[in-house]
């Protein structure tokens, strides 16, 4: 297995002062996928993934599919029987490239987990994704939402809009998002997929092109601050819960240790500020549909 963390990872841990409880959760970093982990695979609707383009680009993706649409093969190979909608470019990504970032959440019971390693696409279009790094994860931030349409009974249109600076529309649609997922890579650590959360208008849109989010206490890994810490490359993905619509943004990434900026956000430890270079939005990239249940307990106030 490669080492459990990593030249940018230790180096946010020192600058937060948390070195010995990483050093102490570090333990639950595995290289294998353990039964239970396999079952929650078997059963699960969405798998987020961090992949990174011929130019660098990093993106984060989503697949959807029926409980079993992922199958672990064996213990260090997950097999994933899905494709991208046309327009995401997930699957031009990984045919120049192996390395691949793989989040599993399951929202209405805020269970999530990671496997990180190497993509292999299929013939017949799935991903084959061999296993480095595979850990389970808190459930702190995560929203709690149910699904309440099966892909078998959506069948929506899809058209994609392409453009270099967020459009009002969707400078609103994040404006009064309560999650989105974040995509990093470091070619030393690999492609890391995470999620983040909190109450309507924690992320900010400082104009067009620029984004600004507080990053709140967590596990101390920092996997996604290691990663931008020493490449700014990054993406990110918001869904659209009740209509399906996914919006992917890639650009460069920085983190905000300045505490008059952190003292503007609420709970905040840090912050990252996202600047824009490319966006795509897609109406009805995902059949699956979600109903709110709860806002995050931990979400500062």
């Amino acid at each position: 297995m490669k080492s459990k963390f990593y030249a940018g990872e230790f180096e946010v841990q020192a600058r937060a002062g948390v070195q010995d409880t990483a050093r102490r959760v570090a333990g639950v970093i595995r290289s294998t996928m353990p039964s239970v982990a396999q079952e929650f695979l078997r059963s699960q609707r969405i798998v987020v993934m961090s992949t990174v383009g011929s130019d660098g680009r990093v993106w984060a993706s989503i697949l959807t599919g029926k409980p079993g649409f992922m199958k672990p093969v064996d213990e260090r190979t997950l097999r994933i029987d899905a494709e991208p909608v046309s327009g995401d470019p997930l699957t031009e990504n990984l045919q120049t490239g192996d390395e691949i970032g793989v989040l599993v959440i399951e929202l209405s019971t805020r269970r999530r987990m990671k496997v990180k390693g190497k993509a292999e696409l299929l013939q017949n279009g799935g991903i084959y994704v061999h296993a480095e790094r595979v850990y389970a994860l808190c459930p702190k931030y995560i929203q709690a939402r149910d699904v309440v349409a099966d892909p078998a009974e959506s069948q929506v249109a899809h058209s994609i809009q392409r453009v270099e600076n967020l459009t009002e529309k969707q400078r609103n649609w994040i404006a009064k998002a309560d999650t989105f997922f974040i995509a990093s890579f470091d070619p030393e650590t690999g492609a890391d997929a995470s999620h983040r959360g909190g109450y309507p208008g924690f992320i900010r849109v400082l104009n067009e092109n620029k984004l600004i989010f507080p990053d709140y206490s967590g596990n101390n890994m920092f996997n996604t601050l290691g990663n931008i810490s020493v490449n700014p490359n990054a993406g990110l993905l918001f869904i659209d819960f009740e209509r399906g619509n996914t919006l992917q943004i890639t650009g460069k990434a920085q983190v905000i240790w300045d505490k008059n900026r952190i003292a503007e956000f609420t709970g905040a430890e840090r912050l990252v500020e996202f600047e824009i270079e490319r966006v795509i939005e897609i109406a009805g990239a995902i059949p699956l549909r979600w109903q709110f249940l709860g806002y995050s307990p931990f979400n500062p106030a």
